[in-house]
């Protein structure tokens, strides 16, 4: 087994939450239509396991009110 650096490991994480931002993002503006840029942001912001949370509830949101009382429940921001 190859040995892993810090750096690509970290580089391997920041993928995983780069990908999976683009996925929750896309699933969203097809659920709700265009995302502010301020909400956008938000969810770039958020931890991996944040994110996920996010992917399994996305589908129960009818209007942009339900995603923007998600985020101010569940983020840091």
């Amino acid at each position: 087994m190859r040995y892993i650096t810090t750096g690509e490991r970290i580089g391997y994480e920041r993928g995983i939450v780069e990908g999976e931002q683009a996925v929750i993002l896309r699933q969203l503006k097809r659920r709700l239509g265009e995302l502010s840029p301020e909400i956008e942001q938000r969810i770039q912001s958020l931890s991996l396991n944040q994110l996920e949370a996010l992917g399994e509830v996305l589908l129960d949101f009818a209007t942009m009110a339900d995603l923007s009382d998600w985020l101010q429940i569940n983020s840091m921001i």
